[in-house]
C-alpha cells in the first residue's frame, strides 16, 4: 500500500491490535487532500469530507460501519452553473488477511471482502471511495428541471419525416 497506488488521501490503519471491544476513527481530509480529490473526481471543489468509522472483528477479519460526509461544489446539467451540495454516505465494508477471506466469514452482502495488507487497512481510500460512489453523475441545482424542447406534435419528429420519405416512393 503506497500513497501512489490509494490516491491522494490515504490513513492506514492497524488492526493488528484491534480491542475485543472494537474502534473508532475519525478520517477528516486537509485542505490540499480535498483540491486534490477534486481534482481527481472533476470537481471545482471539496469544501469539506470526513468519515467517522467503527471497527469491530480481529486482526484477520474486520467490519467497517460508519458514515462519509463532504460538502462539494458541482456542475448543474441543466444551466452549467456551480452550486454547492452536502453528501453522506453509509458505509459497511469487511476485510479480511490473506487466507482469511474463505468460508466461516459472513460478508456483508455477501461480497468478498476487501484486503487487510500489512496488517493495515487505508480509512483515507476508503473515504475517497465512498466519496467518489454518492457522487450523482447528472448533478442538478435544486429546483432546476430539465427543460424539454420536444412538441406533442408527431408530425415533426425525425420518425415522421422518415415516414414521409417511404411514404412518397
Amino acid at each position: 500500500m503506497t500513497p501512489a497506488s490509494v490516491g491522494p488521501l490515504s490513513r492506514p490503519v492497524s488492526v493488528e491490535r484491534l480491542p475485543p471491544e472494537g474502534a473508532e476513527e475519525t478520517i477528516t481530509a486537509t485542505s490540499e487532500e480535498c483540491a486534490a480529490l477534486a481534482a481527481d473526481f472533476g470537481l471545482p471543489a471539496i469544501q469539506a469530507l470526513s468519515g467517522r468509522y467503527r471497527l469491530t472483528g480481529t486482526p484477520q477479519r474486520v467490519r467497517v460501519v460508519g458514515r462519509v460526509t463532504a460538502s462539494i461544489t458541482q456542475i448543474c446539467v441543466v444551466t452549467l452553473d456551480p452550486f454547492d451540495s452536502e453528501l453522506e454516505e453509509d458505509v459497511e465494508v469487511d476485510f479480511a488477511a490473506p487466507g482469511y477471506a474463505g468460508e466461516g466469514f459472513a460478508t456483508h452482502e455477501g461480497a468478498d471482502p476487501d484486503e487487510i495488507v500489512n496488517g493495515r487497512i487505508d480509512l483515507g481510500a476508503l473515504t475517497a471511495e465512498f466519496l467518489a460512489l454518492g457522487l450523482d453523475p447528472y448533478p442538478r441545482k435544486p429546483d432546476v428541471a430539465l427543460s424539454s424542447n420536444a412538441t406533442s406534435d408527431r408530425s415533426d419528429s425525425p420518425f415522421a419525416a422518415l415516414g414521409r420519405l417511404k411514404r412518397d416512393r
